[in-house]
């Protein structure tokens, strides 16, 4: 098959299906991996042919934006730039590369181009849903960043619809509505979230089931696979200085924002101070130098990137944002976490690790030296935390969570003669 595989967002958006296209490219199809260029060089480097969707310039500039991490405002940069400046062109890319019969589209839910290529053209479509805050339920209202955390079922489900009437469909359908009308297709009244964006024919849940346990109201296509790790292991090496690093002294504790955080000063510099407070090492990882202190504590270092699956299980503990990407290398290495979320999915993420009892959160105001280390105390010191944590990561022996999801898109490869149901 001809498969375009299209992630959307930063790097813990792209890394996942990055691994994904090269499953596919070795299973014997023909992959486009179709994303911004600022992950050119990546994909090229890992031999995938590539098409820009977007550039690295509007990239960097969304970086920029310290609106990006508000819990609110944050949404709607999501979903102005994501979601409808990306529209008009992942549809065109689509329609470009086309051959009736022989093509499929992998997409980002958020990728709503591919699902108007899927009505228009008839081309099987599958969606990629990597937090399971992402796919709604009524039964089971995911934790928004602007729903207070103590908030029952029935006051979250209000504020979602709210939500969606007062926020998403303004933003969306205009625009959304106004492309269908050039394509032929008829009007979308509402529920982009809750049912527009997920594929009719197949949904990828690239977590597993003990994370986030279905709903009965999850979309009966989805499909569960478990955590897709790749994170470059074998084609971006550890840096040699590094592993000098991790092999000359105890453990480290790991510290990261976010592949996408450019105004993370105010975290490192409370994460180096912690780590003196604790007299423990520390990680510091970005890939934006400005962002560490220009003096750290002895024993404390910062390096651009390590693939996760190398490093973290040399680590005591890591704090981070509640990425679902960062997160699932932490709990496969079997280590607790401390999470400063912001938003987007990283609410629901935190309180879902919280339930699992092998980490905590703190508040970004509250994200000082004195409470992290405190926190990290409580956590590095916990019996019970640290056996649930070795006990979690067990439950990733033996799981070939892109081998499964390579499986369901191939099977819906073979089934595509079947009448479509738009």
């Amino acid at each position: 098959m001809k498969i375009l595989v299209i992630p959307i967002g930063s790097w813990g958006d792209v890394h996942p299906l990055l691994g994904i296209a090269l499953q596919l490219r070795s299973r014997g199809h023909d992959v486009v991996f179709v994303t911004n260029g600022y992950f050119e060089p990546i994909a090229r480097k890992a031999g995938l042919e590539f098409e820009a969707l977007g550039t690295a310039d509007v990239y960097r500039q969304a970086l920029n934006d310290p609106d990006l991490w508000h819990p609110t405002r944050g949404t709607k940069k999501v979903l102005e730039w994501s979601m409808i400046e990306l529209l008009r062109p992942t549809y065109q890319i689509i329609e470009k590369y086309h051959r009736p019969g022989e093509t499929l589209v992998v997409s980002a839910a958020i990728g709503l181009g591919a699902r108007l290529a899927y009505e228009k053209l008839k081309i099987p479509f599958v969606t990629t849903q990597l937090q399971p805050m992402a796919i709604y339920s009524n039964e089971r209202p995911p934790r928004f960043p602007a729903i207070p955390e103590w908030a029952p079922p029935w006051l979250s489900r209000f504020l979602i619809r709210l939500g969606d009437v007062v926020v998403v469909n303004p933003i969306i359908l205009p625009p959304l509505n106004a492309f269908r009308r050039e394509l032929g297709l008829p009007p979308v009244k509402g529920k982009i979230f809750s049912e527009f964006i997920n594929s009719p024919q197949l949904v990828l849940g690239l977590f597993p089931e003990w994370f986030a346990e279905p709903p009965s109201d999850w979309p009966p296509q989805l499909r569960l696979t478990g955590f897709p790790l790749y994170d470059e292991k074998g084609m971006t090496p550890v840096d040699p200085e590094l592993k000098e690093f991790l092999d000359l002294g105890t453990p480290p504790v790991a510290f990261t924002p976010g592949s996408a955080m450019l105004q993370g000063l105010p975290f490192f510099t409370a994460a180096a101070e912690a780590c003196r407070l604790l007299d423990r090492r520390g990680l510091l990882l970005t890939r934006f130098k400005e962002n560490i202190p220009a003096q750290l504590p002895p024993g404390v270092r910062h390096f651009s990137f390590a693939p996760f699956s190398e490093v973290l299980p040399r680590c005591a503990a890591l704090v981070h944002h509640g990425g679902i990407g960062t997160m699932a290398q932490a709990l496969a290495a079997g280590i607790p976490q401390l999470v400063m979320p912001m938003a987007h999915d990283q609410p629901d993420n935190a309180a879902r690790l919280r339930r699992l009892g092998v980490g905590v959160s703190i508040a970004r105001k509250h994200f000082t030296a004195e409470r992290v280390a405190a926190k990290l105390r409580q956590l590095l010191e916990d019996p019970l935390v640290l056996e649930r944590a070795r006990q979690l990561a067990k439950k990733f022996e033996g799981v070939r969570a892109i081998e499964s999801a390579c499986d369901h898109i191939e099977a819906l490869g073979k089934s595509t003669a079947q009448p479509l149901a738009v």
